[in-house]
């Protein structure tokens, strides 16, 4: 089980530092939906190993950046006349 927990925190650090890359590249804004769900999915990835070795401090820190990182992957995108 522990090599499953290292692939799944090397995914989500990696779809994080993707989403990253891809705003200072302005390839992605901040806003869109990709960006977003990027973070979502690294972050969720990162708290799932987190939990799994229980640190306390990235348990905190990679579940509150999931959270933060809803909203802007399920918000609404503005209709185009």
């Amino acid at each position: 089980m522990q090599l499953l927990d290292q692939l799944v925190s090397l995914v989500g650090a990696a779809l994080i530092l993707a989403a990253y890359v891809a705003l200072q590249r302005g390839v992605l804004p901040r806003e869109s939906r990709a960006y977003n769900a990027l973070n979502l999915v690294g972050s969720v990835f990162l708290t799932y190993a987190a939990v799994r070795n229980w640190n306390l401090g990235f348990v905190i820190l990679e579940g509150s950046w999931a959270l933060l990182s809803l909203p802007g992957t399920f918000r609404r995108t503005a209709q185009s006349p």
